[in-house]
């Protein structure tokens, strides 16, 4: 294996920037990770021959003033991307091709990046352990038999297992962040309408937001900086200054206030979580910071709040795939309406069918008012708690999740089981604010544990500041015996 995939992102750009390797080199270092894939199960789509084209482009031809020149990158398949199959893990999509390419694949292209393959997710998003994708359950490389989280798990099994240097996920309940913390790599969550929603498959279009996914937090504010940006193709997308995040970084922290919520220190959290969670405290101190306790009493309702506001614009955003316009139709049925009925109960899978139902029924008529209406207003509640307490702190302190990965099968069967894992990330969607994991340590049994860091609205840069100076101090090391290469 070469020793290029084991470098960070930063790392490569800078080898390339001084000539010391060319982009096919580092290309065909990737695609030879990638054939050793078979048992992660990590993509959908492999773009090998257009990758080392591209590749070969680019050397031809340098461009050394972009922020990836030439780096081969991966991204989720939910992001559209032109003359490219994009199934969003879903038998609906299995054949769809866009004629458009996404914002955020857009952004990455004209920084010099180039497209590695589409990797495998949760069908439509919809799921905390890429069990649910059409495409099959993605491998952890941490362990087999074991999850990589969701839905981005395709996303965070390709980056720990060297196949991508970085990559890209979305995050609608925690998506990037749970994925991050089950792997050991960083993953943020930017505010909502920092990143362009134009061109991702949706899944709850309030909820939905693309960021980074990465080995370091250097690597994170550089993704970050490359897909971000204004977007007149996205209603919901915010006008500001493009911002230069890993430029502006400084591992500084002195005099900045961290909150540490009391709502979140559950019952029957491990000790081993809770021991993270006081390391990291002693690390921010240490590192000048100031510790205080904080309140966000509405937390105990996000978890239901966001299972009525998710499945209900799931619903509204999945009425689209009907077998007419795109995507696939069931041959069976005798009239329009069973072909309807064939094509959705066919093209979609258990998960999906039970978030389309849920919303079907929190939207109908008699329970508007009882379910969707009185969620939304909690929710500003939650958001309402955020805003307070970011009078008084510059961030929040946190676990990413209550446990380290779990086995393939073990939550499967219980879905409620399987949403009490967001339980720490849900909030942050809800309330449209930054958040990022990023590895802090491991279980006993060597599984990768996150800490998750919540900023306030459009201050990402502060917030890797602050994951940084943490970072450094714990100096994570990843711990992967490549099983599935043997």
């Amino acid at each position: 294996m070469s020793e290029l995939t084991k470098k960070s992102l930063s790392e490569l750009a800078n080898l390339i920037k001084k000539k010391e390797i060319k982009s096919e080199e580092l290309t065909k270092s990737f695609i030879e990770n990638i054939k050793k894939d078979k048992k992660l199960n990590s993509f959908i789509t492999q773009c090998d021959e257009t990758a080392l084209k591209n590749a070969k482009n680019f050397d031809k031809k340098p461009n050394f003033d972009c922020l990836l020149p030439g780096i081969p990158i991966a991204v989720k398949d939910l992001f559209c991307t032109s003359g490219i199959k994009t199934t969003a893990g879903s038998k609906m999509l299995e054949n769809f091709t866009p004629n458009y390419e996404s914002t955020i694949t857009k952004n990455l292209w004209s920084e010099g990046a180039f497209l590695l393959g589409k990797l495998n997710c949760d069908e439509y998003a919809m799921g905390s352990s890429n069990e649910t994708s059409y495409f099959g359950n993605v491998m952890n490389p941490v362990a087999d038999n074991t999850v990589p989280g969701g839905s981005s798990g395709g996303s965070a099994s390709a980056l720990a297992a060297e196949l991508t240097p970085a990559t890209i996920g979305t995050d609608t309940g925690g998506s990037i962040r749970q994925p991050a913390s089950f792997t050991g790599t960083v993953g943020l969550k930017p505010t909502y309408g920092l990143c362009s929603r134009w061109g991702i498959v949706a899944f709850a279009s309030s909820l939905d937001q693309a960021g980074p996914m990465t080995k370091t937090v250097k690597d994170c504010a550089l993704m970050l900086e490359a897909i971000s940006g204004f977007d007149e193709k996205d209603s919901t997308s915010i006008k500001k200054e493009k911002e230069n995040y890993s430029k502006n970084l400084t591992k500084n922290i002195k005099g900045l206030k961290i909150g540490i919520p009391k709502e979140y220190r559950v019952e029957g959290m491990s000790k081993e979580i809770d021991k993270l969670w006081e390391n990291g405290k002693k690390i921010l101190k240490d590192s000048g910071a100031q510790i205080m306790d904080i309140s966000l009493p509405n937390t105990k309702y996000a978890l239901p709040t966001y299972y009525i506001v998710a499945p209900a614009e799931a619903s509204s955003n999945l009425a689209r795939y009907d077998g007419v316009k795109y995507g696939f139709r069931s041959v069976k049925g005798n009239n329009l309406i069973e072909m309807y009925e064939n094509t959705r109960s066919e093209g979609f899978g258990d998960e999906v069918k039970r978030r389309i139902l849920i919303g079907t029924y929190v939207l109908s008529s008699g329970y508007y008012d009882a379910y969707y209406l009185k969620a939304q207003k909690v929710r500003k509640l939650i958001k309402n708690d955020f805003d307070q307490v970011f009078q008084k702190v510059d961030a929040i302190l946190t676990p990413s999740t209550p446990t380290s990965a779990f086995k393939i099968g073990e939550k499967k069967d219980d879905p409620i089981s399987m949403y009490l894992n967001d339980i720490f990330t849900v909030p942050v969607n809800l309330a449209g604010i930054p958040a990022i994991s990023i590895p802090a340590g491991h279980d006993n049994n060597k599984f990768p544990l996150g800490l998750q860091l919540i900023g306030k609205p459009l201050n990402e840069q502060k917030l890797l500041n602050i994951a940084l100076a943490v970072e450094e101090k714990i100096n994570f090391k990843q711990v992967l015996k490549r099983w599935w290469e043997k």
